[in-house]
Formats: structure tokens, sequence, C-alpha cells
């Protein structure tokens, strides 16, 4: 079994012939989704999403793909293709474009609807090409045939990749649900006409691996979703992702029977039901939808509320009410429904969200209390379904943590496919079909690149370092002024903290210290800045820690007069 070593050197030059395959995301994490595909020197881009923060990066809006390994070689780009209209897939799309506008972007007709409406935002007119299942389109060296897929979004696709280096099948996201809402079921006839074609590698969906079984259908669902409209005692209140369609429906379809009216809430949520209706993915009856000016019009049992926030996002509607700030102010008698799967990582944030509800005497009704959402991704079942259909020569497991990829390693390792030619690949490790093996050759860098506010690529690990120590031990500033001549003192120590637990008069003790250490330094001469900065910080940070244990950002500044 094939697998990154931490010593990966730079890659040699693409061999003649052969595929290249790098992924700037995606792998070891859940998000950032991006993948280059290289071949006789012109590229082919699938999926280009974001990765949402986590706590330990804090003032970060988004975490991007770095596009170093392609920036300067945009022109060669033949096209981006996107799987499905997921922000882990196509949310980083405005910041490659801002690279180079004209880039072709190939998607099924909600993908690409939902992305231009996200584009309109960044100001950004797209080359956008409409394809669907069955189709087969040349972009440059790479022929590539589209498949349908079963996911938790509308209009999902596979792709298959032939070039002379052999076929590639990438499945992008996908489940087999045997009957879906929309009748739309996995391509699993494509998949083995491919194998029995010869599928060179197969990049398969990961991350549901290490659940076993077979995925829940979306169908069995409703049911549930009316048992908790019919018990609801005034407002309900449904949280779910933005791009979940089909939840969104399954909640309309639950209003018009119970004789609720429907409003959205939350800008993603009213922009993307608006171009599911424009489109017929959603279907909305005549005189359900109301305004949120007119909530106050409507009793509490004859109305739902549709939000986002089902992730706990500190800025979502949902974690809003939680804290009563927001104008819909959440009683004892509303109902509130978490109609998604939790993404790994957002536990706490999820947890302290239904707290919040609850303490407020709210009913919340989870995923781990009911039926009330089933995943989008492929269980192992499905997962050793495709790896027996499709047959590869190779196999290298994507969209997943490193569990998820080596539960998948290993279902595919169970199926007969041989260890030395499964590819345990991490973000920016390079890999290459040659001969019909692929294999590990080196790394380019990969890392992770963040968005706060205006700014990309600004923030740096240093400055997140920077922020969490502000935000988890507080700091001191030291103003000092000092003779620019002599050196000797002439104003300060003044000292002032904050956050850091401290009384601003407790530091009195040290003040003499840092004198006595800015006399030392006058009288040997030392008089650059950084140095006395330095100074100021060792003796106060030492202090400061022998007294209270504690480690505050220290700021001297150091004022010549």
């Amino acid at each position: 079994m094939s697998h990154p070593h931490p010593d990966l050197s730079d890659p040699p030059a693409p061999p003649d012939g052969g595929l290249r395959i790098v992924a700037l995301g995606g792998l070891g994490e859940i998000g950032r989704n991006m993948t280059v595909f290289e071949y006789a020197g012109r590229l082919l881009v699938v999926d280009c999403g974001v990765l949402f923060p986590e706590t330990e990066q804090p003032g970060v809006d988004l975490i991007l793909p770095d596009f170093e390994y392609i920036r300067d070689r945009l022109d060669d780009i033949e096209a981006v293709i996107l799987t499905h209209g997921h922000e882990d897939h196509i949310g980083a799309v405005p910041y490659l474009l801002r690279e180079r506008r004209d880039i072709p972007l190939i998607g099924s007709k909600l993908t690409l609807a939902l992305l231009e409406a996200k584009l309109t935002e960044h100001r950004i007119k797209p080359v956008t090409d409409v394809v669907k299942e069955g189709e087969r389109r040349d972009f440059g060296p790479f022929g590539c045939e589209f498949l349908a897929v079963n996911h938790s979004i509308p209009d999902a696709l596979a792709l298959a990749v032939r070039t002379p280096a052999g076929l590639v099948l990438h499945t992008g996201d996908f489940k087999m649900d045997q009957l879906p809402l929309d009748g739309r079921l996995t391509d699993l006839p494509g998949f083995a006409r491919l194998g029995a074609e010869g599928i060179d590698l197969l990049m398969s969906d990961s991350t549901n691996s290490e659940v076993p079984g077979f995925v829940t259908s979306e169908r069995n669902i409703g049911p549930v979703v009316d048992e908790v409209f019919r018990t609801a005692q005034e407002r309900l209140i449904v949280a779910c992702f933005a791009s979940h369609i089909h939840r969104v429906q399954q909640v309309l379809d639950a209003a018009v029977a119970n004789g609720r009216k429907v409003c959205f809430v939350g800008r993603s949520m009213v922009r993307n039901m608006g171009v599911a209706r424009e489109l017929g993915y959603l279907s909305v009856p005549d005189g359900i939808m109301v305004d949120q000016k007119e909530l106050d019009d409507i009793p509490g049992d004859r109305l739902v509320l549709v939000c986002t926030g089902s992730q706990g996002e500190p800025m979502s509607a949902l974690s809003r009410m939680a804290n009563r700030d927001h104008s819909i102010r959440i009683t004892d008698r509303d109902t509130v429904m978490l109609a998604s799967s939790l993404i790994p990582g957002n536990e706490t944030a999820v947890n302290r969200v239904i707290n919040g509800l609850t303490r407020w005497g709210a009913r919340v009704v989870h995923k781990g209390n009911a039926l009330v959402h089933v995943s989008g991704h492929a269980s192992a079942g499905e997962l050793l379904y495709v790896l027996n259909v499709t047959k590869p020569a190779n196999f290298m497991p994507i969209h997943g943590e490193w569990r998820h990829l080596r539960a998948h390693a290993k279902l595919a390792a169970l199926t007969g496919v041989p260890d030395e030619r499964i590819v345990i690949a991490e973000d920016g490790v390079v890999v290459d079909l040659v001969a019909g093996r692929a294999r590990i050759v080196g790394a380019v860098p990969a890392g992770y690149v963040y968005v706060d506010g205006l700014s990309v690529g600004e923030v740096t690990e240093t400055s997140l370092k920077d922020r969490r120590i502000l935000g988890e031990e507080g700091f001191v500033s030291i103003v000092v002024g000092i003779d620019s001549t002599s050196g000797k003192v002439v104003a300060g120590p003044e000292i002032h903290a904050r956050g850091a637990g401290i009384l601003n008069e407790d530091f009195d003790e040290v003040i003499g210290r840092i004198e006595d250490v800015l006399r030392d330094a006058a009288g040997n001469g030392v008089n650059d800045l950084h140095q006395l900065h330095q100074l100021i910080r060792r003796t106060a940070g030492k202090w400061v820690s022998d007294n209270y244990r504690r480690r505050p950002m220290i700021i001297p500044v150091v004022v010549e007069v």
C-alpha cells in the first residue's frame, strides 16, 4: 500500500505519455476539494472548493486551496469541471477566477446556476458550459464522460477521464440511494461498463468508509418530518444546509399537508432556493411562501421557518436565535429541527446551539434523537459494491480525513486490489499514472490560504498563533521613553494589561526590574530598538510566568525622546 512520506521531495518532470494527478485539497480533510490532472503539458481541474475554519483559526472566514502550483500555468488550464454545487466543491472558484477570468467552468445546470449566483456577488461574469449525464466532451487531451450520481444535492456528476495514459474514474461525492426523491439513480450500469473497459485508476469518495452497510433512503425521512410537524405546538424552525434542496422539498410538502406557511431565513438559503425554484428543482405550491416582514401577522402554529445554521456557524440565523441576537425570538412553544448531518469538528459548536435553544425552552429535534437526516455519502457496503463493479487496476481514496482514506483503502484490499496498487495520498502529493501503474513521485506545496474579510492569503500561521495567544492569554503593553542620546529612561515604564487576568497595579513590582535592565543596556551602549524590545519582553515575560504561570503577548513600545 503506497502512502506519502514526510520527506517527499519535489517531483520530477511529468513523464512522457503519463498522467499526473495532484490533489490541492480534499485529502486528509473534509472540504477544500480540488484535483489537478496533467497530460502533455495541459491541465484539467476537477472541483475548486473551500474548507470552513475551526476554533483554532480565529477570525478566518474561509480556507482556500493553494493555487501556487498552477499559478504560473493558468493558461494551460483547459477547464474546471465541477462535480456538484456544494461549497466544499465550488466555493473557491471566485478566487481562482481572479487569477484568470476566462477559465471555462463545466458542470450540470443546477451546479452552474448556484455558482453563477455566487459569482454575481463577486462581480464576475464566468464562461460556463452546461453538461449532463451521458454526455462526452473533449477538453484538450482529456476525453471526459459524465455520469449521474446520487448525492444530497441534485444534479451531481461523476467524471471519467480518458487520456492515452489510461482511464480514470472520479466518483465525486455520491451514494447509492435506490429510492431517491428525484428518481435520479447513481449510474451503476455506467460504472460497470467503464469497469469492463478497464479502469486504470479509481478515485472514490471516502467520507463514510468507516460506516458499515448502506445509507438509509431519503424517503424514510418523510414520515419523521411529518410527525415533527404534527406534534409541533407552535412555530417550527428547520435548519439545514442552504444547498439541501431535497430536504427543503420535504419540508415544503409537510408544510402543505399541515396547513403551514413557509419563510426562508438567511441570505444563502433565500438565494439558493430561488435558483432551485427557477430551474424546476424545487416545487413550491402557490401561496405557501411568506416574507420575513409578514411573520408577526401569522399565528405560530401556522408557520415554519427554514434557515441555515445546522453546523453551529457563529453568524448563522440559528446561532443568533440561540444567542437571542436575532429578531426571531425563541420561546418555550417552539420546535427546532436540525435536519443535517454533523460535519466532523463541528460537534462543540452544534451542541452549543442546541443548549442555547433548549435554554429558552425550545424542543430540539436532531439526528441524535430522530431520523431527520441521512448522509449524502456512500457507506462501506456501497463502496465495496462500486469497487467490485469497477475492478480498478489502481485505487486512490479521496474526499476524507486520514481515518476515512485508510478505511477505504482496506475495503479496496478486501476486493482484491493489490496493496502496491493502492495509493494513499494527502494534499500536495504527486501521483503519476504510467504504463498502468499509479505511483507517488513527490510533493508540491498545498498549504492553507486564509480568507479574512477582504484579505486573501495575508493571514499566516504566525498571525493565527498571535490571535490564539491574545484570545487565550491576553496581552500586556509596556511603554517606555528613553533619551535618544544617552539611552536612559526618561518616561515610564507604563504598563497596561488586557485579558491577562492581572491588574495594572500589580505590575508595580516589575517596573523596577525593567528600569534596571534598561539602565544596564544604556551603560553597555545598547541602543538598538529591537534589542531593547527583546530585553523588556524577556524581563516582563519571566516575571509574569513566575508569578502567574501565564504567557500573555507582551508588546514593548520604546519611544526615543
